[in-house]
This record gives C-alpha cells, sequence and structure tokens, in this order.
C-alpha cells in the first residue's frame, strides 16, 4: 500500500490533533477568551504560535507575522493565552513555538527539555494605572512595593479597588511576585479577578474604577478607549522580557523547522528595527525595545539605568 500512513504515524497524528484540542478546550474553560479556538487552531500544517495576550492586544503580531509568511511561505497561526496557558501547551506539544514574557517559568520548561532554542527578542515594562482621581494617592510613586503597600492600606478601608488578571498569565505571574516583594497577601472585597487577557481586564479595571497592573504597550495601544491613568512607573522591578523559543521537537508532530526559521526571522537586525518602530511615532516612544543578542542582566541592568 504505497503512501499508505502507518499506525504509528497514524497514532502520533490523532494524538497531535487530540492534544491540541485538548489544549484550547483548557484554555476556554479557563476563561482565557479563545472563543472559536478550533477555528482558530487551523490544520496540521500550520505554523502555531503561541503567544500572550499583551503581545496580541498591541498589535505587534500583525505587524510582523504578515511578513515572515510572505518571505517564507509558512502559514501562520496565532495562539494568544495567559504565558501560564502558552507554557502548559509547550508542555504539551500544543504549539511549534512560544512568544512569552514569565522568564522563571520559562527556564523552568528549559530545564525539563520542553522547550529549547529560548532567546531574548525584546522588552518593554509594567506600571501600575488606576483611576484619575487616584483614591490611594499612588501617582508619581516609583517604589513598587510601596505603592502596593499604600494601595492595600486604602483597599481594607474602602477607598480602592484592585484588578488581578487571575489568570497565571506572564503578567499575573508578576503582580504575585510584586504583592511577596511588598510582604503582602492581598485578599478582601477590594482585591478582584477578571480572569481575562490584558486587554479585557483593561476594560474591566476601566469599567469597575480599579488599579491594575499592566504592560505599557496594551496600555497605550487602547489608552484611548480607557478611563485609566498611569500612576507608578520606573521601579527596576516593573521591567518586562519578552523571549522566543521553540517546543521541543522530540516531542512529536512539531514543525521544528518552521520553528526555526520564526526564530531567526524575529532576531534579524532589520526584524528588531521593526520591533523598535512599531507604532513609534504614534506613541512618542517605543512599545517594544528590541533585545535580541542581548542577556536578560545587560538588559536588566540598562533598564536600572535609565530609571
Amino acid at each position: 500500500m504505497a503512501g499508505a500512513m502507518s499506525s504509528a504515524a497514524y497514532r502520533r497524528v490523532i494524538r497531535r490533533g487530540a492534544a491540541r484540542a485538548i489544549g484550547v478546550a483548557a484554555a476556554v474553560a479557563a476563561g482565557l477568551g479563545m472563543a472559536g479556538a478550533a477555528a482558530t487552531c487551523g490544520g496540521s500544517d500550520d505554523f502555531l504560535l503561541a503567544t500572550t495576550t499583551s503581545v496580541n492586544d498591541s498589535g505587534l503580531l500583525d505587524a510582523l507575522v504578515p511578513v515572515f509568511e510572505q518571505e517564507s511561505g509558512i502559514n501562520v497561526k496565532v495562539i494568544a493565552v495567559g504565558t501560564g496557558a502558552a507554557l502548559r501547551m509547550a508542555e504539551l506539544g500544543n504549539a511549534d513555538a512560544l512568544f512569552v514574557h514569565a522568564p522563571s517559568a520559562e527556564q523552568v520548561l528549559v530545564e525539563q527539555g520542553d522547550v529549547v532554542d529560548r532567546r531574548l527578542v525584546a522588552y518593554n515594562d509594567f506600571l501600575i494605572a488606576g483611576p484619575p482621581d487616584d483614591p490611594a494617592g499612588l501617582a508619581g510613586m516609583d517604589d513598587v512595593a510601596a505603592a502596593l503597600t499604600r494601595l492595600a492600606q486604602a483597599g481594607a478601608a474602602g477607598r480602592a479597588r484592585f484588578l488581578s488578571r487571575g489568570d497565571d498569565s506572564g503578567t499575573h505571574k508578576r503582580e504575585q511576585a510584586l504583592w511577596a516583594e511588598a510582604g503582602l497577601q492581598p485578599l478582601g472585597e477590594w482585591y478582584l479577578e477578571s480572569g481575562q487577557g490584558m486587554g479585557a481586564s483593561l476594560q474591566v479595571a476601566s469599567q469597575r474604577r480599579a488599579y491594575v497592573l499592566t504592560d505599557r504597550a496594551t496600555f497605550l495601544a487602547l489608552r484611548s478607549d480607557l478611563d485609566l491613568a498611569p500612576l507608578v512607573e520606573r521601579d527596576p522591578l516593573l521591567i518586562n522580557l519578552y523571549s522566543v523559543m521553540r517546543v521541543n521537537p522530540d516531542k512529536g508532530d512539531i514543525h521544528a523547522d518552521a520553528a526555526i526559521a520564526w526564530l531567526r526571522f524575529i532576531t534579524r537586525d532589520d526584524v528588531q528595527a521593526r520591533i523598535a518602530a512599531f507604532r513609534a511615532e504614534e506613541f512618542g516612544r517605543p512599545l517594544f525595545i528590541p533585545a535580541a543578542g542581548n542577556s536578560e542582566a545587560e538588559v536588566t541592568a540598562e533598564f536600572a539605568a535609565a530609571r
């Protein structure tokens, strides 16, 4: 039976399709805003890029993916979820590459062998946004631990609310780390959770007059539709590092060649220049600062020095 698929190959295809369906269904169940995810996943020949809602909501991939597709002839399907969900997809072999922003969690997957060829590609920063009248009095603070302490006090007194992503995303992980840095465990009616992506969470925070931790790119991209002001910025703890990596091809039916092509593309000098220029004129500053070829330590030191 020339051209027939072997039973082993057939099982690999079935496992791959089932695992991807399970991964997407889990993301939907977790409230990650993936309506129509079955259509998003596309066919088995698509290169699946799992990324964060912050990268997606900023519009950066809309500027990069079409260029990559035209140059390479590779069809890209972007799955935008929280970083935690993207990392789980990598563990299951449900994606071909990741574009995420949770360095500590990413390193765990590197050590486990779930992902390979991890590369820093860009950075920006987080900030705390909140109601323009700032009932907690955070405006101008550049010590995020002190700001969160003041916010928790205002929340306990009934003067303020804080909205958490609550979705195990990179932003949520950073928020939890910042509360821990402040020696606080946020509890009470003032501490809300959206369980949604960055763009949706900003909309909820705006509607609920709540403070929120956000990446700068998504905040600037959506700011005209929000009743929120940037209040706490510039603390070195607020650096936001974005990396790309390939899912280990040993996991099975992984599009390794496409993933290699994507990593080469996004770290190229001309594409790094595209990242630097992305909406920079519109907002008077880059939304993402290119970082390919630099170490996390170098970028972190540069960010701290620019404070």
